[in-house]
């Protein structure tokens, strides 16, 4: 294989290093062994035809692994995720819902696992094509060589017949000129001698007497003038034939046949070590696939075995019970009365849930002096984390990120250094401080917020920042910045791809929400000058968080997240740069 093709295929594969290391080994070991099988290709007389069939066999093994990759995809595309319809409530519900998420884990492996089957059966079969068109232009090449070379030595082979017809010739003239016998020794010795030699001389004196009969010798002097000018321009013709031939075939076999070699022997190279690339791929692929299900199934805690263990049936038949007898209330039973003479063997009657509940409730306090005030509702929205947030508030997205977005993007859309400009501290203070005691009362419509959006956009920022655990995570943040300082931007892009996937559920949908914004922001940034940069620089600190430098070696303090500033800029930059791709799906579109 090419090293430029092969390089270029591991750059494109999302594979371990070990691919990589790989390579390199392949590569040298190919490097040296090429070299003599080329000298003992270049020696031999099949050197060409050899490679050619070597070269059909190879392509149909590659077009095998081809369709056997695309078939195995096909399978791992079926893999489905299941739905739950309506059954048991409690904790069966809870652990089934586990289990089902569980399930669509290993689904969305085994679908990016199809993704990899099929890019990989689409790289051999263009491998395929485009050896096969290398494979049949080298063909080419070498049979126009061939053929020139064989007409050069045809075209020699009737000069030296000319030659020697002219040469007999001459001989002939100058035996009837010097008035010689036929019988002579010198034709003798060149008729070879014996009754073959006999027949040779007849002829000769046959041929001869015809063409000299009746010549006198000023005529035999003018045809040997005519014959010797005929043999100088024939042994002219056949030194520079026998010239030429000689130069195309040093240059065919010095020059051309190993070049026409070596090109047959990298289509073999290109074809059987991208055939054993991908195939080794595939079994790297598949091991991590299986190695990742089985994570999935097995990881330190919640399994899918621990969670159907966590079924808990009696506790989930209790609360069914109370809700039961709740949801009835005090209807009249169907069955048989419970009510009546206790003499006549009746039970006294089983209080109702809702009679305890009326029993036990105290009666709302009047309002003092008839003013209504807004107590602190008690869910406070600054400084608590996020999952707790929308679990608490049983939302897909933060309140707070909903509220100010909207307002923001109705009131802030065109105006200039949206985000970078900050709003008045007071009012800032004074905004935080009612959301937090009740998010739902604030109207960011009033002329008291929505004159100046800086205020909410600053209280937005802030409520990013007082986030115990920031939106990237401290988990996932080194492996941000690493993703950030890949050179190549397809897999800078790719790598942070998978990032955004590893986030937990709530992260990733306020992530989602949160940048559909700012996109939006974006595209008015010939208004707001907010281009993806600007944007990056405002929250990459923001989403990543600060963490608390550690001392170094000298017992003074490292540089901590300041060092990686330019890296989550980049990181959030290439994000946004391809929000599309990363959070918007085809149906979605």
């Amino acid at each position: 294989m090419s090293p430029s093709l092969l390089r270029s295929l591991v750059l494109r594969a999302k594979v371990h290093p070990k691919m990589h290391l790989w390579f390199r080994k392949f590569s040298l070991w190919t490097h040296n062994l090429t070299e003599g099988i080329l000298r003992a290709l270049c020696d031999s007389d099949w050197g060409v035809p050899l490679l050619l069939d070597r070269i059909k066999q190879s392509m149909v093994s590659c077009r095998e692994a081809s369709v056997f990759l695309k078939k195995r995809a096909m399978i791992e595309e079926e893999y489905e995720a299941y739905s739950m319809n309506e059954g048991k409530a409690g904790s069966f519900v809870q652990s089934w819902q586990n289990s089902l998420r569980l399930h669509e884990q290993l689904a969305d492996n085994r679908i990016r696992f199809a993704q990899r089957l099929n890019e990989m059966s689409e790289e051999l079969s263009a491998l395929t094509k485009e050896v096969d068109k290398n494979r049949k232009q080298t063909k080419d090449l070498a049979t126009r060589y061939e053929r020139a070379l064989q007409e050069s030595e045809g075209a020699t082979d009737k000069a030296k017949s000319r030659l020697d017809s002219t040469t007999e010739e001459l001989e002939r003239v100058l035996l009837q000129k010097e008035g010689e016998s036929f019988k002579d020794t010198t034709i003798q010795a060149r008729s070879g001698g014996g009754a073959g030699g006999k027949r040779a001389i007849g002829k000769a004196v046959a041929k001869g007497g015809m063409l000299l009969k009746g010549k006198n010798p000023g005529n035999l002097q003018r045809q040997e003038e005519d014959v010797r000018q005929r043999m100088l321009s024939s042994s002219d013709a056949y030194r520079k034939s026998m010239t030429d031939t000689q130069t195309l075939r040093q240059e065919y076999f010095n020059f051309q046949l190993p070049r026409i070699l070596r090109a047959l022997k990298e289509c073999t190279d290109e074809v059987d070590l991208g055939t054993q690339y991908h195939l080794t791929r595939y079994a790297f692929l598949y091991e991590s696939t299986l190695m990742s299900d089985g994570s999935t199934l097995t990881p330190p805690e919640d399994g899918l075995k621990t969670t159907m263990e966590n079924i808990d049936n009696r506790g989930d038949f209790k609360v069914f019970m109370q809700h039961y007898a709740y949801a009835r209330g005090p209807v009249t039973p169907r069955g048989p009365r419970r009510d009546g003479p206790q003499d006549e063997g009746f039970l006294p009657p089983i209080p109702t849930f809702a009679a305890q509940r009326s029993a036990t409730a105290t009666p709302p306090h009047p309002p003092v002096n008839g003013n209504h005030t807004i107590p602190d509702k008690g869910r406070p929205t600054f400084g608590v984390d996020l999952e707790e947030q929308m679990r608490r508030d049983g939302a897909e997205v933060p309140l707070i990120m909903v509220k100010c977005c909207a307002a923001i993007e109705k009131y802030g859309m065109t105006s200039q250094g949206i985000y970078r400009i900050s709003g008045t501290t007071s009012k800032v203070q004074d905004l935080k401080h009612k959301l937090d005691k009740d998010l739902e009362s604030v109207d960011l419509d009033s002329p008291e917020w929505s004159s100046d959006v800086n205020n909410i956009t600053s209280v937005l920022k802030l409520w990013l920042r007082d986030l115990p655990d920031p939106l990237l995570t401290f988990s996932l943040r080194q492996g941000f910045i690493d993703a950030a300082k890949i050179e190549s931007p397809r897999l800078r892009h790719i790598r942070l791809h998978e990032r955004v996937n590893e986030l937990p559920d709530p992260n990733y949908a306020t992530l989602k929400f949160f940048l559909s914004h700012l996109h939006r922001l974006n595209q008015h940034e010939s208004e707001n000058s907010m281009t993806k940069q600007n944007l990056a620089i405002v929250f990459g600190p923001t989403l990543f968080g600060q963490m608390i430098p550690a001392p170094g070696a000298d017992g003074t303090m490292g540089m901590g997240g300041m060092a990686d500033a330019s890296s989550q800029n980049l990181a959030i930059e290439t994000i946004l740069d391809h929000y599309t791709d990363i959070f918007v799906d085809e149906s979605d579109q």
